[in-house]
């Protein structure tokens, strides 16, 4: 069990600025084993905060990018044929339910409806997972959390939780951080001056004023970090912008021309 664990432990500390109280609140919903949902938009630093408070407390990770094909198989675990038979395994939710862990669903309202409500015993006072192929009704480990995240931004009617899922969660709230915070990240993460932060930060902050107005989603903070990457190892910062900022978020040729605009004003 403790080799196991051990591939899910975070082993260095991950950098990350606290914005407001939501390390303490995590560390309290822990504390009595609330099930916890993030929502914000994507590379706002979700998923990096995931990683910290695994660190904190001193929890392995065990982390699910949740995609429309995955199956509750996928999740639960199912029997395996090899050279001696049939043998069961664990899926991730199993595992970490097993072993203790945390288990982090990424954007889970990406995975199949049907598939998501095999997370409803975990998350109400049974703290039960039931193995219905293999006859085992899993009761979790004291120290097993779930959390989930997802971009509400980007959900439709048909691509949402339902309201039977998310009222078993507490919830938090991310945004990108405020401007000197958002420098502080970028310059530590890509190891860029203070100075290029600070400009590749008020790029992002104009192109995100433009989102509903041509663009679906604003430059996230872990764009800047890639942009602060290139530039860290001797690219332009104009060619940085471009291949990381510019390009990736919109294919239209007058919405390009603008975003390439305000990155001439500050390079």
């Amino acid at each position: 069990m403790t080799d196991q664990l051990d591939q899910y432990r975070i082993r260095k500390e991950p950098f990350y600025r606290s914005v407001a109280d939501e390390v303490a609140l995590f560390e309290a919903a822990y504390s009595v084993r609330m099930p916890m949902m993030l929502k914000g938009p994507t590379g706002c630093g979700k998923t990096r905060f995931v990683e910290y408070m695994a660190f904190k407390l001193n929890r392995p990770l065990i982390t699910v990018a949740c995609n429309e094909d995955m199956t509750a198989s996928d999740l639960v675990g199912r029997f395996l044929l090899d050279r001696d038979g049939t043998r069961w395994q664990d899926g991730p939710l199993a595992l970490a339910a097993r072993l203790g862990a945390i288990c982090y669903l990424d954007e889970v309202v990406e995975a199949r409806q049907d598939t998501t409500v095999v997370i409803h015993p975990l998350t109400d006072n049974r703290r039960v997972l039931p193995l219905e192929k293999k006859g085992e009704l899993l009761q979790a480990h004291p120290d097993f959390q779930l959390v989930i995240s997802y971009n509400p931004g980007y959900q439709s009617l048909m691509k949402d939780l339902k309201q039977s899922t998310k009222q078993r969660f507490g919830a938090l709230d991310f945004n990108y951080p405020e401007h000197a915070i958002e420098c502080d990240i970028v310059a530590h993460e890509s190891g860029v001056s203070s100075d290029i932060a600070d400009k590749l930060v008020s790029i992002a902050e104009r192109a995100r004023n433009l989102k509903g107005h041509g663009l679906d989603e604003g430059i996230s903070t872990r764009m800047l970090v890639y942009a602060g990457n290139l530039i860290a190892k001797g690219v332009a910062p104009q060619s940085a912008c471009r291949v990381a900022l510019v390009r990736p978020i919109t294919d239209d040729p007058d919405m390009r021309d603008a975003l390439d605009a305000a990155v001439t004003t500050f390079f």
